[in-house]
Protein backbone atom coordinates (compact mmCIF):
# COMPACT_ATOMS: atom_id res chain seq x y z
CA UNK A 1 0.00 0.00 0.00
CA UNK A 2 1.35 3.32 -0.77
CA UNK A 3 0.36 6.28 0.72
CA UNK A 4 -1.52 8.42 -0.56
CA UNK A 5 -0.82 12.16 -2.19
CA UNK A 6 -0.90 14.53 0.83
CA UNK A 7 2.11 12.66 2.51
CA UNK A 8 4.09 15.13 -0.22
CA UNK A 9 3.84 18.16 2.19
CA UNK A 10 5.36 15.34 5.04
CA UNK A 11 8.29 13.98 2.33
CA UNK A 12 9.35 17.75 1.55
CA UNK A 13 8.86 19.30 4.56
CA UNK A 14 12.54 19.96 5.58
CA UNK A 15 13.61 19.84 1.89
CA UNK A 16 15.26 23.16 0.35
CA UNK A 17 14.12 21.92 -3.02
CA UNK A 18 11.19 20.05 -4.53
CA UNK A 19 11.28 20.73 -8.36
CA UNK A 20 9.16 21.61 -10.19
CA UNK A 21 6.69 23.00 -7.94
CA UNK A 22 3.47 20.60 -7.86
CA UNK A 23 5.29 17.48 -9.58
CA UNK A 24 6.01 15.31 -6.31
CA UNK A 25 1.86 15.12 -5.80
CA UNK A 26 1.14 14.57 -9.28
CA UNK A 27 3.35 11.50 -9.01
CA UNK A 28 2.40 10.59 -6.04
CA UNK A 29 -0.85 11.21 -7.08
CA UNK A 30 -0.59 7.96 -9.56
CA UNK A 31 -1.08 5.50 -6.78
CA UNK A 32 2.09 3.47 -8.00
CA UNK A 33 5.48 2.86 -5.72
CA UNK A 34 7.80 5.61 -6.94
CA UNK A 35 11.27 4.52 -7.52
CA UNK A 36 13.59 6.78 -5.56
CA UNK A 37 17.11 7.57 -6.72
CA UNK A 38 20.44 8.57 -4.40
CA UNK A 39 23.72 8.06 -5.92
CA UNK A 40 26.91 7.75 -3.59
CA UNK A 41 30.33 7.62 -5.27
CA UNK A 42 32.80 5.61 -3.06
CA UNK A 43 35.77 8.31 -2.54
CA UNK A 44 36.30 7.46 0.85
CA UNK A 45 35.83 4.02 2.59
CA UNK A 46 33.19 5.46 5.04
CA UNK A 47 29.67 6.97 5.54
CA UNK A 48 29.24 9.61 7.76
CA UNK A 49 26.94 11.40 9.21
CA UNK A 50 26.11 14.05 6.65
CA UNK A 51 25.09 11.20 4.21
CA UNK A 52 22.62 10.50 6.50
CA UNK A 53 20.69 13.13 6.19
CA UNK A 54 19.89 12.51 2.13
CA UNK A 55 19.86 8.56 3.89
CA UNK A 56 16.83 9.20 6.13
CA UNK A 57 14.62 11.10 3.88
CA UNK A 58 14.89 8.10 1.91
CA UNK A 59 13.89 5.79 4.87
CA UNK A 60 10.88 8.39 4.51
CA UNK A 61 9.95 7.49 1.43
CA UNK A 62 10.81 3.54 2.19
CA UNK A 63 8.65 3.62 5.18
CA UNK A 64 5.70 5.21 3.08
CA UNK A 65 5.84 1.77 0.61
CA UNK A 66 8.28 3.57 -2.31
CA UNK A 67 11.30 1.95 -3.65
CA UNK A 68 14.53 2.96 -3.04
CA UNK A 69 17.21 2.86 -5.53
CA UNK A 70 21.11 3.22 -4.25
CA UNK A 71 23.22 3.58 -6.69
CA UNK A 72 27.08 3.10 -5.32
CA UNK A 73 28.85 4.93 -8.34
CA UNK A 74 31.97 2.84 -8.64
CA UNK A 75 32.13 3.76 -12.18
CA UNK A 76 31.72 7.46 -11.56
CA UNK A 77 33.72 7.61 -8.51
CA UNK A 78 36.43 7.34 -11.12
CA UNK A 79 35.70 10.53 -12.84
CA UNK A 80 35.30 12.34 -9.29
CA UNK A 81 32.34 14.64 -8.79
CA UNK A 82 32.75 18.26 -9.53
CA UNK A 83 30.42 19.53 -7.08
CA UNK A 84 31.11 22.63 -5.38
CA UNK A 85 34.69 21.87 -6.38
CA UNK A 86 37.61 25.04 -6.70
CA UNK A 87 39.61 22.27 -8.14
CA UNK A 88 40.35 19.01 -9.87
CA UNK A 89 39.64 15.81 -7.69
CA UNK A 90 42.69 13.79 -6.96
CA UNK A 91 42.73 10.73 -8.74
CA UNK A 92 41.47 7.25 -6.65
CA UNK A 93 43.19 3.60 -8.20
CA UNK A 94 40.27 1.14 -8.85
CA UNK A 95 41.08 -0.64 -6.50
CA UNK A 96 40.65 1.96 -3.20
CA UNK A 97 37.03 2.66 -5.17
CA UNK A 98 36.20 -1.03 -5.50
CA UNK A 99 37.63 -1.70 -1.40
CA UNK A 100 35.15 1.60 -0.53
CA UNK A 101 32.38 0.85 -2.59
CA UNK A 102 32.16 -2.91 -0.47
CA UNK A 103 31.70 -1.07 2.90
CA UNK A 104 29.20 1.66 1.32
CA UNK A 105 26.53 -0.52 0.86
CA UNK A 106 26.87 -2.60 4.21
CA UNK A 107 26.74 1.54 5.91
CA UNK A 108 24.06 2.65 4.40
CA UNK A 109 21.79 -0.02 5.70
CA UNK A 110 22.27 1.50 9.17
CA UNK A 111 20.14 3.83 8.20
CA UNK A 112 18.02 1.80 5.17
CA UNK A 113 15.92 -0.80 5.80
CA UNK A 114 18.24 -3.61 3.56
CA UNK A 115 14.97 -5.79 2.43
CA UNK A 116 13.18 -2.71 0.75
CA UNK A 117 16.58 -1.39 -0.92
CA UNK A 118 17.52 -1.85 -4.42
CA UNK A 119 21.07 -1.98 -4.65
CA UNK A 120 22.71 -1.43 -7.98
CA UNK A 121 26.57 -0.41 -9.14
CA UNK A 122 26.64 2.39 -12.25
CA UNK A 123 29.46 0.17 -13.52
CA UNK A 124 26.39 -2.64 -14.71
CA UNK A 125 25.58 0.48 -17.66
CA UNK A 126 28.36 2.97 -17.77
CA UNK A 127 30.46 0.71 -19.24
CA UNK A 128 28.73 1.55 -22.52
CA UNK A 129 30.10 1.72 -26.04
CA UNK A 130 31.33 4.50 -27.47
CA UNK A 131 28.17 4.61 -29.82
CA UNK A 132 26.61 5.00 -26.73
CA UNK A 133 28.61 7.56 -25.67
CA UNK A 134 27.68 10.14 -28.09
CA UNK A 135 24.60 9.36 -27.94
CA UNK A 136 24.33 10.35 -24.41
CA UNK A 137 26.98 13.80 -25.28
CA UNK A 138 24.31 14.72 -28.02
CA UNK A 139 21.74 15.50 -24.75
CA UNK A 140 23.39 18.62 -23.66
CA UNK A 141 25.11 21.65 -24.83
CA UNK A 142 28.45 23.00 -23.44
CA UNK A 143 26.46 26.03 -22.69
CA UNK A 144 24.18 24.42 -20.40
CA UNK A 145 27.31 21.89 -18.62
CA UNK A 146 28.85 25.95 -18.04
CA UNK A 147 25.58 27.12 -16.34
CA UNK A 148 27.19 25.20 -13.20
CA UNK A 149 28.21 27.71 -10.76
CA UNK A 150 31.86 25.66 -10.16
CA UNK A 151 32.17 24.86 -13.86
CA UNK A 152 31.54 28.89 -14.65
CA UNK A 153 34.01 30.13 -11.76
CA UNK A 154 36.74 27.55 -13.18
CA UNK A 155 36.24 28.88 -16.61
CA UNK A 156 36.49 32.43 -15.99
CA UNK A 157 39.16 31.93 -13.47
CA UNK A 158 41.13 30.09 -16.62
CA UNK A 159 41.52 27.22 -13.88
CA UNK A 160 41.34 23.61 -15.93
CA UNK A 161 38.55 21.86 -16.17
CA UNK A 162 38.60 18.59 -17.47
CA UNK A 163 36.20 17.20 -20.27
CA UNK A 164 35.81 14.06 -18.28
CA UNK A 165 34.81 16.36 -15.12
CA UNK A 166 32.30 17.90 -17.94
CA UNK A 167 30.80 14.76 -18.63
CA UNK A 168 29.93 13.98 -14.63
CA UNK A 169 26.39 15.39 -14.74
CA UNK A 170 25.32 13.24 -18.05
CA UNK A 171 26.44 10.03 -16.38
CA UNK A 172 24.52 10.85 -13.44
CA UNK A 173 21.52 11.75 -15.66
CA UNK A 174 22.33 8.00 -17.43
CA UNK A 175 21.98 6.83 -13.71
CA UNK A 176 18.35 8.22 -13.84
CA UNK A 177 17.83 6.56 -17.10
CA UNK A 178 18.65 3.68 -16.25
CA UNK A 179 17.17 3.01 -12.87
CA UNK A 180 13.86 4.60 -14.74
CA UNK A 181 14.43 7.68 -11.13
CA UNK A 182 11.04 9.37 -10.36
CA UNK A 183 12.36 11.12 -7.72
CA UNK A 184 16.30 11.84 -7.11
CA UNK A 185 17.72 12.81 -3.14
CA UNK A 186 21.01 14.72 -2.93
CA UNK A 187 22.23 17.77 -0.90
CA UNK A 188 21.70 21.42 -1.90
CA UNK A 189 25.10 21.31 -4.17
CA UNK A 190 23.59 18.67 -6.76
CA UNK A 191 20.69 20.92 -7.62
CA UNK A 192 22.38 20.94 -11.17
CA UNK A 193 22.81 17.38 -11.53
CA UNK A 194 19.39 16.51 -10.30
CA UNK A 195 17.65 19.13 -12.46
CA UNK A 196 20.09 18.07 -15.55
CA UNK A 197 18.81 14.31 -14.94
CA UNK A 198 15.47 15.38 -16.05
CA UNK A 199 16.84 17.02 -19.58
CA UNK A 200 18.85 13.47 -20.23
CA UNK A 201 15.67 11.35 -19.54
CA UNK A 202 13.76 13.21 -21.72
CA UNK A 203 16.17 12.57 -24.53
CA UNK A 204 15.88 9.30 -23.81
CA UNK A 205 11.95 9.31 -23.75
CA UNK A 206 11.73 8.47 -19.95
CA UNK A 207 9.18 10.93 -17.28
CA UNK A 208 11.13 13.47 -15.86
CA UNK A 209 12.23 13.29 -12.01
CA UNK A 210 11.62 15.26 -9.07
CA UNK A 211 14.56 16.92 -7.93
CA UNK A 212 14.40 16.94 -3.99
CA UNK A 213 17.56 18.34 -2.44
CA UNK A 214 18.81 18.83 1.28
CA UNK A 215 20.32 20.99 3.50
CA UNK A 216 24.66 19.98 3.91
CA UNK A 217 25.37 19.34 7.42
CA UNK A 218 28.16 20.93 8.57
CA UNK A 219 31.25 18.95 10.18
CA UNK A 220 32.81 19.35 13.28
CA UNK A 221 34.22 22.59 12.62
CA UNK A 222 30.99 24.18 12.45
CA UNK A 223 32.15 25.72 9.16
CA UNK A 224 32.39 23.76 5.86
CA UNK A 225 30.31 20.69 4.83
CA UNK A 226 31.37 17.69 6.55
CA UNK A 227 33.76 15.80 3.88
CA UNK A 228 36.63 13.50 4.67
CA UNK A 229 38.64 14.78 2.62
CA UNK A 230 38.10 18.41 5.35
CA UNK A 231 38.89 16.17 8.22
CA UNK A 232 35.54 17.14 10.01
CA UNK A 233 33.83 14.02 9.75
CA UNK A 234 32.03 11.41 12.13
CA UNK A 235 31.51 8.04 10.05
CA UNK A 236 28.74 6.32 11.21
CA UNK A 237 30.96 3.27 11.77
CA UNK A 238 33.25 5.21 14.19
CA UNK A 239 33.67 3.61 17.76
CA UNK A 240 31.08 4.68 20.34
CA UNK A 241 33.77 6.70 22.39
CA UNK A 242 35.12 8.19 19.40
CA UNK A 243 31.68 9.47 17.96
CA UNK A 244 30.35 10.83 21.10
CA UNK A 245 34.22 12.87 21.53
CA UNK A 246 33.82 14.27 18.36
CA UNK A 247 29.68 15.70 18.93
CA UNK A 248 31.00 17.10 22.01
CA UNK A 249 33.25 19.04 20.12
CA UNK A 250 30.84 21.29 17.52
CA UNK A 251 30.62 24.92 18.17
CA UNK A 252 26.99 25.77 20.12
CA UNK A 253 26.63 27.80 16.81
CA UNK A 254 26.06 24.46 14.84
CA UNK A 255 24.09 22.57 17.25
CA UNK A 256 20.76 23.73 15.82
CA UNK A 257 21.52 22.68 12.56
CA UNK A 258 22.74 19.22 14.06
CA UNK A 259 19.78 18.55 16.02
CA UNK A 260 17.22 19.73 13.49
CA UNK A 261 18.96 17.57 10.05
CA UNK A 262 20.47 14.71 12.10
CA UNK A 263 16.93 14.13 14.83
CA UNK A 264 14.82 16.17 13.21
CA UNK A 265 13.82 18.38 16.19
CA UNK A 266 14.78 21.74 18.29
CA UNK A 267 17.81 21.46 21.16
CA UNK A 268 15.91 20.57 24.10
CA UNK A 269 13.98 23.70 25.69
CA UNK A 270 16.62 25.34 28.42
CA UNK A 271 19.03 23.01 28.37
CA UNK A 272 22.67 24.42 28.18
CA UNK A 273 24.51 24.19 25.14
CA UNK A 274 26.70 21.52 27.08
CA UNK A 275 24.00 19.40 28.26
CA UNK A 276 22.14 20.12 24.51
CA UNK A 277 25.46 18.95 23.05
CA UNK A 278 25.45 15.72 25.82
CA UNK A 279 22.22 14.87 24.69
CA UNK A 280 22.42 14.92 21.06
CA UNK A 281 26.04 13.25 21.20
CA UNK A 282 24.35 10.21 23.41
CA UNK A 283 21.40 9.76 20.82
CA UNK A 284 23.67 9.48 17.87
CA UNK A 285 25.74 6.94 19.35
CA UNK A 286 22.47 4.63 20.18
CA UNK A 287 21.10 5.54 17.08
CA UNK A 288 24.47 3.34 15.33
CA UNK A 289 25.62 1.23 18.10
CA UNK A 290 22.85 1.03 20.82
CA UNK A 291 22.08 1.96 24.06
CA UNK A 292 24.70 0.22 26.07
CA UNK A 293 26.97 1.43 23.79
CA UNK A 294 26.03 5.09 24.22
CA UNK A 295 26.01 4.43 28.41
CA UNK A 296 29.63 3.10 28.23
CA UNK A 297 30.60 6.20 25.70
CA UNK A 298 28.88 8.80 28.14
CA UNK A 299 30.64 7.59 31.08
CA UNK A 300 34.08 7.30 28.97
CA UNK A 301 33.38 11.26 28.11
CA UNK A 302 32.71 11.41 31.99
CA UNK A 303 35.71 9.62 33.38
CA UNK A 304 38.78 11.26 30.57
CA UNK A 305 37.51 14.65 29.93
CA UNK A 306 35.40 15.92 32.88
CA UNK A 307 37.58 13.96 35.75
CA UNK A 308 40.53 13.64 33.70
CA UNK A 309 41.16 9.88 34.41
CA UNK A 310 42.43 7.38 31.79
CA UNK A 311 40.25 5.35 29.69
CA UNK A 312 39.99 1.82 30.49
CA UNK A 313 41.01 0.20 27.54
CA UNK A 314 44.51 1.98 25.79
CA UNK A 315 46.03 0.65 22.43
CA UNK A 316 50.04 -0.94 22.95
CA UNK A 317 52.49 0.30 21.01
CA UNK A 318 56.02 -1.83 20.90
CA UNK A 319 58.95 0.30 20.62
CA UNK A 320 62.81 -1.15 20.26
CA UNK A 321 64.87 -0.84 22.83
CA UNK A 322 67.11 2.20 23.33
CA UNK A 323 66.04 5.96 22.64
CA UNK A 324 63.01 6.61 21.38
CA UNK A 325 62.59 10.07 19.72
CA UNK A 326 58.84 11.64 20.70
CA UNK A 327 58.47 13.55 17.59
CA UNK A 328 58.33 10.41 15.70
CA UNK A 329 56.66 8.41 17.96
CA UNK A 330 54.05 10.99 17.80
CA UNK A 331 53.85 11.07 14.46
CA UNK A 332 53.96 7.68 13.84
CA UNK A 333 51.64 5.98 16.36
CA UNK A 334 48.99 9.13 16.83
CA UNK A 335 49.29 11.07 14.21
CA UNK A 336 50.24 14.40 12.25
CA UNK A 337 53.78 15.67 11.35
CA UNK A 338 56.91 15.33 13.25
CA UNK A 339 57.22 19.33 13.37
CA UNK A 340 53.48 19.48 14.69
CA UNK A 341 54.21 17.03 17.62
CA UNK A 342 56.86 19.46 18.54
CA UNK A 343 55.27 21.88 18.91
CA UNK A 344 52.43 19.87 20.87
CA UNK A 345 55.47 18.89 23.34
CA UNK A 346 56.90 22.78 23.59
CA UNK A 347 53.24 23.70 24.81
CA UNK A 348 53.61 20.63 27.14
CA UNK A 349 50.57 18.76 25.72
CA UNK A 350 51.93 15.47 25.85
CA UNK A 351 51.89 13.84 29.17
CA UNK A 352 53.71 10.65 30.74
CA UNK A 353 51.23 9.26 33.31
CA UNK A 354 49.96 12.38 33.17
CA UNK A 355 52.65 14.51 33.99
CA UNK A 356 53.77 16.79 31.32
CA UNK A 357 56.87 15.58 29.40
CA UNK A 358 59.60 18.41 29.23
CA UNK A 359 59.31 20.15 26.01
CA UNK A 360 62.89 20.32 25.28
CA UNK A 361 63.32 16.50 26.03
CA UNK A 362 62.79 14.70 22.14
CA UNK A 363 64.47 11.96 22.99
CA UNK A 364 63.49 9.28 26.52
CA UNK A 365 64.82 6.21 27.21
CA UNK A 366 62.82 3.15 26.10
CA UNK A 367 63.18 2.08 29.62
CA UNK A 368 61.45 5.28 31.00
CA UNK A 369 58.33 4.49 28.82
CA UNK A 370 58.13 0.92 29.32
CA UNK A 371 54.36 0.00 30.43
CA UNK A 372 53.60 3.50 31.04
CA UNK A 373 50.94 5.80 29.14
CA UNK A 374 51.88 8.13 26.79
CA UNK A 375 48.59 10.89 26.42
CA UNK A 376 48.56 13.58 23.59
CA UNK A 377 46.37 16.26 24.05
CA UNK A 378 42.95 15.52 25.89
CA UNK A 379 42.04 12.43 23.49
CA UNK A 380 44.77 10.38 22.62
CA UNK A 381 46.47 7.63 24.72
CA UNK A 382 48.99 4.90 23.85
CA UNK A 383 50.47 2.54 26.50
CA UNK A 384 54.36 2.17 25.36
CA UNK A 385 56.12 -1.73 25.82
CA UNK A 386 59.55 -2.33 24.94
CA UNK A 387 60.50 -5.23 22.73
CA UNK A 388 62.37 -7.41 24.30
Amino acid sequence: MVAPAPDAGFLARNAVDCLPSGELERKLAQGRPLRVKLGLDPTAPDVHLGHTVVLQKLREFQDLGHIVVLIVGDYTARVGDPSGRSSLRPQLSGEEIDANARTYAEQAFKVLDREKTEMRFNSEWLDMSMEELFRLARTTTVAQILERDDFAKRFAAREPVSVLELLYPLMQGYDSVAVRSDVELGGTDQKFNLLLGRDVQRAYGQPEQVALTMPILTGVDGERKMSKSLGNQIGVTEAPEEMYGKTMRIPDTAMEGWYRLLLGEEPPAGASARDAKHALARRLVERFHGEEAAAAAAAHFARVFVQGDQPEEIDEVVVPAGPVHLPAFIAEHIGGSRSEARRLLSQGAVRLDGEPLDGGELDVPGERLDGRVVQVGRRQFRRVRVAP
